[in-house]
Order: C-alpha cells, then sequence, then structure tokens
C-alpha cells in the first residue's frame, strides 16, 4: 500500500509541475486570453489551498505534534512550523529578482506572429524559467507530502497547483519567444522549469522521508500549510486581480473552498 502511494504521490506531483507547460502550449495554439476563465481557476485554486490548508492539514499536523509532544509544547511546535513554511516560501521569494518576478501575468494576445525576434528578453525569459524552478521546488515537496500522506487529498491540491502553473507557464513562453522566434525552444524551457516540482518531490522522498517520524510528519505538515497559504496570497489571488476580473477570483475562491468542505465531509 506504501508503494502505491508513493507512486500516487509522484504521479500527480508530475502532473502539477508540467502544467507548466500546458500555460506555454496554449499561449501558442489560443488565440486569445480567457480573462474571466482565468480568474475564477485562479480564485478557486486559492480557496481550495487555504480551506484544506486551515482545517485540514494544519490540524492533522497539530494533532501528531500534540501526540509526540504534548498538548501545549504539541500547539507550539505547530504554529512555528506553519510560519516557518511562511518565511521558507517568502524568502525564496525574496532571492527572486522583482524585476524578472515569474509571477507577472503576461496575455496571449502579446505574441504578434512576424515579430522580429528580440534578444534583450532572453535573459528575462531565461530567468524566470530559472524563478518558477525555485519557486516550483518546495511546492513539490508540498504536494508530494500531501499525497503520501492523505491520498484523498491529493487530487484537489495538485489540481489547485497545476492550474496556479498554467500562467507561469506563459509567463516563461512569451519572452523566450520574442527573444528567439522559436515555439518549441520556448515551450522547451517551460516544461523543464516545471520539472523542478517532481524534482523536489524526489529529493524529499529521498532525504526527508527515511526518518519520518511522528514529530518530524508534524512539522512537515504545518510547514506545507504554510507554504500553501503563502502562495495562495502571494500568487493566486493577485495574480487573479492582474487579469482584471476580482469579483470573479472572490467567486473562484469560495467555490473552491465550498468544493473542499464539501468533499472533506463525504470522506468522513
Amino acid at each position: 500500500m506504501f508503494e502505491e502511494n508513493v507512486l500516487w504521490a509522484f504521479s500527480l506531483t508530475l502532473f502539477a509541475g508540467l502544467a507548466t507547460g500546458v500555460g506555454s502550449a496554449a499561449a501558442f495554439f489560443a488565440r486569445k486570453t480567457n480573462t474571466s476563465l482565468l480568474a475564477v481557476a485562479l480564485g478557486f485554486s486559492a480557496g481550495v489551498m487555504v480551506y484544506v490548508s486551515f482545517v485540514e492539514i494544519f490540524a492533522k499536523a497539530e494533532e501528531s505534534l500534540i501526540a509526540a509532544m504534548g498538548p501545549r509544547p504539541g500547539s507550539w511546535m505547530t504554529v512555528v512550523a506553519f510560519f516557518g513554511g511562511v518565511a521558507l516560501i517568502g524568502l525564496i521569494d525574496k532571492l527572486v529578482p522583482s524585476h524578472e518576478n515569474p509571477h507577472e501575468m503576461h496575455r496571449i494576445e502579446e505574441i504578434r506572429p512576424g515579430a522580429a525576434p528580440d534578444p534583450r528578453l532572453l535573459r528575462m525569459g531565461m530567468f524566470s524559467a530559472l524563478a518558477i524552478a525555485i519557486h516550483n521546488f518546495p511546492e513539490g515537496l508540498a504536494t508530494f507530502t500531501i499525497a503520501l500522506k492523505e491520498p484523498d487529498l491529493g487530487l484537489p491540491i495538485a489540481t489547485a497547483i497545476a492550474i496556479h502553473n498554467i500562467p507561469e507557464g506563459i509567463a516563461v513562453s512569451i519572452p523566450v519567444y520574442y527573444a528567439t522566434g522559436s515555439r518549441r525552444r520556448a515551450f522547451q524551457l517551460s516544461f523543464l522549469s516545471g520539472l523542478s516540482e517532481p524534482a523536489g518531490a524526489l529529493i524529499g522522498y529521498l532525504l526527508i522521508f527515511p526518518f519520518m517520524t511522528d514529530t518530524l510528519f508534524g512539522v512537515l505538515f504545518a510547514g506545507v500549510a504554510g507554504i500553501m497559504v503563502y502562495i495562495a496570497f502571494d500568487e493566486l489571488l493577485p495574480a487573479a486581480r492582474e487579469y482584471g476580473r476580482h469579483h470573479l477570483s472572490l467567486y473562484g475562491l469560495i467555490a473552491g473552498m465550498i468544493l473542499m468542505a464539501v468533499s472533506l465531509l463525504l470522506f468522513l
């Protein structure tokens, strides 16, 4: 059963990571950015992540740490680990140059067939791909950890991460296309940046899971909750607003929370 869970967790992490390639492909095959759909989808992903982080993941982390350390120390450790996850992903965000922010939104309409290649944009595209790869690494560990320990939560979380990776694929592919004039190179670079997500899962599995205890599991799970809450508030909701659909992103947020609430109740 454990081996099946590991395969399932890796599969979901790979699916989430490769969604950057989906965003890149969409940039070249669609004629227009569906801003309404993107705003709802990004808000929906944020709702899924926020609800499941506070209601399910944080609670399970606290339960595990209290069992291992006692009520008061376990509760304190849960809070520290949660904000440690927030600090980790925040530090990664801080180390990425702001002028090459991988979450800057792009529209498919920016691609103009026949436009002259602009070599100055290659650096921007390369750094965007690198920045996304760095961001995806802890996301991969988070997705893998959840899917391994709570298989029922794996699919909705992986889907939420995948939706948020699609605009990142567009953010890589458009500058690289302008720089090189090559759709293939733009797609390849976007695709490769998504591979850091399963890489994060693999490294976490090799380095962390052989030493897993109730305490380590609780700390890791609480940290994962912090990472996902940060992603929701720092990336998903601002990205949805960048597309100019504030209320649609809010509707998506509420819908995501409702779906997770109902699905968790059904599995009780």
